[in-house]
């Protein structure tokens, strides 16, 4: 039989970590709720003692998801493994997910500890961990640049407490895969305990090789399970992305000789609420999950996939759920079928009023939009309209005026912590136009890092714009994504969403990279 190779999700915490890509605690959970479906072996739901938000958000997870293992992150000391526990305490399965530095360079510029501190706080923190559950993971953090004897050390140290997962990250993306694979083979020879623990890769993109140092760790080095991100999300260049490694063991089975539990029809709706969430759009050509990824150009192509796909397709885009985008729902469509296909696409909404809410902007867009996807469902659900009451600024209406040879100019009405505002400006575009209006009101000193469109749906110049905006301010980044079938609107709405997690202070504690 085949041996398992176990996949470790980490979007909810090691992805969030990119700038800007922060998610509230129905966010998390909605995309927690995808994961099950996608049947990933563990969801690491966050890092619980970074802020009461994370605490929140990981404790809803863990009472939601039921054939998933939840996780949590927590660094080697007593308060934040007990915090984690507490927030993992509903969960139907746990783990407790501990890490520690062990690099020269980590020990002494970071931690300021030696190499025997280390080595005895990684044993408390296992030894104390386990006596919460039964299910630990260690990971020696900046593990791949660590000395291998001590690391060795250390490894065998924590096996021996009773961590039944070993990770070793690759957390700066240094390493080739050759190499990392062997280093992963070398440490577990060295390693007289290693038969009594999974081993784990955890690789970052830094040089485009996540993917590949992963898979070298699993084949070369003896590794089983892959932790691992959709779309590769991750701060800086990423993380390993699960849609690759799932489809390359999968596609590759004949040389991998592995079996994966994931649901690969579930790929692409993750890869979309991921993104529509997040605001980080997918690139046209990222593999499996790219809008260009079964798409054939060239005429040779196109000829030898008519006459039999195998010529250049070696998945077909169906069995990773590209066909998911079908209609599902038109104007004439009811309430009680509106909140049947909710629930089906994970999206729980907590009141009836929410539902409500949400429902009469689904009637107000099937009638501008004559075909409703999922991926408009889940964009209108995300909006910050449907929950309006707990926002700060709020859209209310718009209207502009653009015309070759004359300046443009926008009027917007939107609400600020309950207060009506109408501001006015003119602009390089209707675009600009309005989010000068904006900032003339608010006067919120941020700096805009990023402005994109991207399309919902694609093959219709009917479908939702959805805009990403990227302000800056005091040393803090967020993301603002706004939908609307019209451009202006959706990025009225982007900007003031980005305003209003500038208004959230939240604070976090940083976790491994």
């Amino acid at each position: 039989m085949p041996e398992q190779l176990i996949i470790f999700d980490t979007t909810l915490r090691d992805g969030e970590q990119s700038p800007g890509a922060s998610m509230t605690k129905d966010e998390k959970l909605r995309i927690a709720r995808q994961l099950e479906r996608l049947k990933v072996d563990v969801i690491e739901a966050g890092f619980p003692a970074s802020s009461s938000g994370d605490f929140e958000a990981v404790k809803a997870i863990a009472a939601a998801i039921k054939d998933s293992i939840v996780c949590g992150l927590a660094r080697a000391n007593d308060r934040d493994i007990a915090r984690a526990a507490e927030a993992l305490k509903g969960a139907a399965r746990s783990r407790i997910h501990t890490f520690i530095a062990t690099s020269e360079l980590h020990m002494e510029k970071k931690l300021r500890m030696t190499r025997d501190q280390v080595l005895e706080q990684a044993i408390q923190a296992v030894r104390y961990a386990r006596t919460l559950t039964d299910d630990i993971e260690f990971s020696p953090e900046d593990g791949y640049r660590s000395d291998p004897e001590f690391l060795a050390r250390v490894v065998e140290a924590v096996i021996k407490e009773g961590a039944r997962t070993i990770n070793i990250p690759d957390t700066v993306g240094y390493a080739i895969p050759e190499l990392y694979g062997n280093f992963i083979k070398t440490l577990r020879e060295r390693v007289p305990n290693s038969d009594q623990a999974v081993w784990s890769v955890h690789c970052h993109n830094d040089l485009g090789m996540a993917v590949a140092n992963s898979l070298a760790g699993v084949k070369i080095g003896g590794a089983r399970q892959i932790e691992c991100t959709i779309n590769g999300l991750g701060e800086r260049a990423g993380n390993c992305s699960l849609e690759e490694v799932v489809m390359a063991v999968k596609t590759r089975r004949d040389y991998f000789g592995l079996d994966v539990g994931v649901d690969p029809s579930q790929i692409v709706p993750a890869s979309r609420m991921v993104a529509q969430t997040t605001g980080f759009v997918v690139q046209p050509n990222k593999a499996v999950v790219g809008a260009n990824a079964f798409a054939h150009a060239s005429g040779i192509h196109q000829d030898g996939v008519l006459k039999a796909r195998d010529t250049y397709e070696i998945m077909r885009a169906e069995d990773v759920g590209w066909a998911a985008n079908k209609i599902v729902l038109g104007k004439l469509s009811g309430r009680n079928a509106f909140k049947q296909r909710l629930q089906e696409l994970g999206v729980s909404l907590e009141s009836e009023a929410e539902v409500n809410a949400a429902f009469v902007r689904f009637k107000d867009l099937a009638d501008r939009k004559n075909e409703i996807f999922d991926e408009d469902i889940i964009a209108l659900v995300m909006d910050e309209s449907v929950s309006a009451e707990q926002e700060h600024f709020r859209f209310l209406a718009l209207s502009q005026r653009s015309e070759t040879g004359e300046r443009p100019h926008a009027s917007i009405v939107f609400a600020a912590g309950g207060t009506e505002h109408r501001a006015e400006s003119d602009g390089n575009g209707p675009v600009d136009a309005t989010l000068r209006a904006i900032e003339a009101t608010v006067q919120s000193g941020a700096e805009m890092l990023l402005y994109s469109v991207n399309a919902i749906t694609s093959g219709s110049t009917e479908s939702q714009g959805e805009v990403t905006v990227r302000l800056q301010h005091a040393g803090r980044v967020v993301n603002g994504v706004g939908a609307d079938p019209d451009i202006v609107v959706a990025s009225a709405k982007a900007y003031l969403s980005a305003l209003n997690k500038l208004q959230s202070k939240v604070e976090r504690v940083a976790a491994q990279g």
